[in-house]
């Protein structure tokens, strides 16, 4: 298991190292829409980017937030 520091960085990794391998019939529709938008910083959220990663494999997102009062 691969782990990362956000969203994001996950889906750059799978851009680089998943989504070439994949096969041209595949690489259509929503995929291609989101590589675009992603490469291209038109924009892509983050609820997009881990549904795609859910079809291709298990995906645990941990939000952490640490407040210390004044």
């Amino acid at each position: 298991m691969k782990k990362f520091t956000s969203v994001a960085e996950a889906f750059d990794w799978w851009l680089k190292n998943i989504y070439p391998a994949l096969p041209a019939e595949r690489k259509k529709g929503k995929l291609t829409n989101a590589w675009r938008n992603y490469t291209f910083k038109r924009g892509i959220s983050e609820a997009k980017m881990i549904e795609i990663l859910k079809e291709f494999g298990e995906v645990y997102v941990k939000t952490e937030v640490l407040f210390k009062p004044k």
